[in-house]
């Protein structure tokens, strides 16, 4: 592939996707092509979320350039439009050095938003204010319920329980737009031609596994007492780090509301969940190259090149 290129790793979390972007990116440089690394990991945006966001250490980053990392602070409200023009932004400029840029993460929106020619509509104060207060007041069910209503088709892509995304299509709505840009264009088009995009596969049954170990390695490596520090920054008032799988049910745990054990089942629960809706989300990407967590980076590009 001529460069400077685009690639993007992406897939469930717990299957590999880092560390396939830190053997890329050292093939590529053995072949005279720098690289560096993009973050597209909506929590690993956040300075102090490590633990339950399985965020790479600094010292492990093998020397390879890294960028949108701990760039937000809790209380910052994680948008996407924002981060697609922070991505873009980031690339450019590593392309600018004569560097092939990595974008790496499992967070379906945020890549889209980057790798396909994205479009965000404007946003309303005013109506957000009072479709939260709405929220807040009523609960997520009867939102959604209205957002069926009116908009079928971008419901049935969405979590019900998602109060925060439903609020957005409501406010997008009501402004005479037809959807809020929760799915892939009906006609993707790339944003940079030169991009390959590479999906990391485990299956099901092992993915399973994972998941639930890497969970349980959460707790045993301290996200609690993370957790408790991140209250100390505002934590609580964080709109999107709060809400965080894992963070939400330390949280509770420190509040009493969940005992050790149910904080530990509950996030398994929705990390299993999660990890489907990214198998799903990525799943539509017609021009995806899949590959196992194994997969040898210098054969991947002898077999993409």
């Amino acid at each position: 592939m001529p460069g400077p290129a685009l690639w993007a790793v992406v897939g469930a979390t717990g299957t590999g996707k880092t560390a396939l972007s830190l053997d890329l990116a050292e093939a590529l440089a053995s072949r005279g092509r720098p690289a560096e690394i993009v973050n597209a990991d909506a929590m690993q945006l956040y300075r102090g979320m490590d633990i339950g966001t399985a965020k790479l250490p600094e010292h492990e980053r093998r020397g390879i350039p890294h960028h949108l990392f701990d760039v937000l602070d809790v209380t910052d409200e994680a948008a996407v439009a924002w981060y697609q023009d922070a991505a873009r932004t980031a690339i450019r400029d590593i392309h600018g050095r004569g560097a092939d840029a990595v974008l790496v993460g499992g967070s379906g929106l945020y890549v889209s938003s980057v790798l396909y020619d994205f479009r965000f509509p404007p946003r309303d104060a005013e109506v957000r204010a009072r479709l939260e207060a709405e929220l807040e007041e009523q609960g997520p069910g009867v939102l959604f319920a209205r957002l069926e209503a009116a908009d079928p088709a971008t419901a049935a892509r969405m979590d019900p329980r998602n109060g925060r995304r439903i609020v957005r299509a409501l406010e997008v709505l009501e402004q005479g737009s037809a959807t809020h840009g929760a799915a892939l264009p009906e006609e993707p088009v790339l944003w940079d031609p030169q991009t390959c995009i590479l999906g990391v596969q485990v299956p099901r049954e092992e993915l399973v596994l994972r998941l639930d170990a890497r969970v349980e390695g959460m707790w045993r490596d301290g996200i609690v007492d993370e957790v408790k520090a991140l209250r100390d920054q505002g934590l609580d008032r964080g709109v999107t780090a709060r809400r965080a799988i894992g963070y939400a049910q330390a949280l509770a745990q420190l509040d009493g509301a969940l005992p050790e054990v149910d904080a530990i089942a509950q996030t398994q629960q929705l990390t299993r969940r999660y990890a489907r809706r990214q198998v799903s989300w990525f799943r539509r990407y017609d021009s995806i190259r899949w590959v196992d967590p194994g997969h040898p980076a210098s054969r991947l590009l002898q077999e993409v090149s």
